[in-house]
């Protein structure tokens, strides 16, 4: 097992009395890409801004290439792209002049490669950035943090206000990251479909707690629909293990359940004297699912 890029280890963050983040730990590898998904206010931004150092956690530790996430080298530093939910981008610059301030804090900035995704983005370098739509202003914000081919790339909704076509440029980039076996990236996002293309790993974060992390196959093999058609009309508790939510109607039920075992699904059968059918779930079927 490589060692992690990334990690938190039992991380809380508290705010005045709000509870963040809640005995969080997690781990980003060489090869991950991980799509951070959660409801507004559920602590997504909270967890990527503390991994990174920007605030230090209430409790438990957070490290960066084997450093203390609170005391990053210089060389740590520049190995990490970071585009936060809200750009924070000089206004008074055009493109051209932001990106020229970028690239002379990295001795090995990509022109060509920052060249080519300009021309196929459509980004207008030659404007003032206060003058920029919401869009171009987010890829520019996104260009400012690739040219130095990032080993760990933070992205907090970096495709939230991209069109269509825009994102798919940015998830294509996404995929040529992946190619790296050393690189990383860390992504949320609320557009689930992105998120289910893009990502080999995800992490649900509900109040403040991560309530799942793994591979999004693990997640779908894991969490399925139940479809119960009985003889008999059916009990209001169905008695099924895991259950997420069960709906119950006279002679139909349907029961979402987590950690399904296709081997219990004879045995719920007998017991109810019923058919029981598999469906399975896309990822924002089971994310709805687990906030119900």
């Amino acid at each position: 097992m490589p060692e992690p890029i990334a990690a938190a280890r039992n991380v809380s963050k508290i705010f005045d009395t709000k509870v963040a983040l809640d005995d969080v730990s997690a781990q980003v590898f060489p090869g991950d890409i991980i799509g951070v998904l959660g409801k507004n206010g559920a602590g997504k931004t909270t967890l990527l801004e503390t991994m990174l150092g920007f605030s230090p956690p209430t409790k438990g530790s957070t490290s960066v290439f084997g450093e203390s996430s609170m005391q990053l080298s210089a060389t740590a530093k520049a190995r990490i792209g970071f585009v936060p939910q809200q750009d924070e981008l000089l206004g008074v610059l055009d493109g051209k002049q932001l990106l020229a301030i970028v690239a002379a804090f990295h001795a090995h900035w990509d022109r060509a490669f920052v060249g080519r995704l300009v021309a196929e983005w459509g980004v207008p370098l030659d404007r003032r950035i206060s003058t920029l739509s919401v869009g171009e202003r987010q890829k520019l914000a996104v260009l400012s943090s690739l040219g130095h081919h990032p080993d760990l790339l933070v992205l907090d909704e970096p495709v939230a206000s991209l069109d269509p076509i825009a994102r798919r440029q940015f998830l294509h980039e996404l995929f040529a990251i992946a190619e790296s076996t050393s690189r990383a990236v860390l992504f949320s996002s609320h557009i689930v479909s992105d998120l289910e293309r893009a990502a080999n790993r995800v992490w649900i974060v509900k109040d403040g707690r991560l309530h799942w992390q793994g591979e999004i196959d693990a997640l779908k093999e894991s969490v399925v629909r139940l479809q119960i058609r009985a003889r008999k009309p059916l009990p209001p508790d169905l008695g099924v293990p895991n259950a997420l939510a069960t709906r119950v109607e006279g002679l139909v039920a349907q029961a979402t359940v987590a950690k399904w075992e296709p081997a219990a699904t004879d045995t719920l059968a007998r017991r109810l004297d019923a058919a029981v059918d598999i469906e399975p779930l896309g990822l924002e079927e089971i994310f709805l699912e687990l906030h119900r």
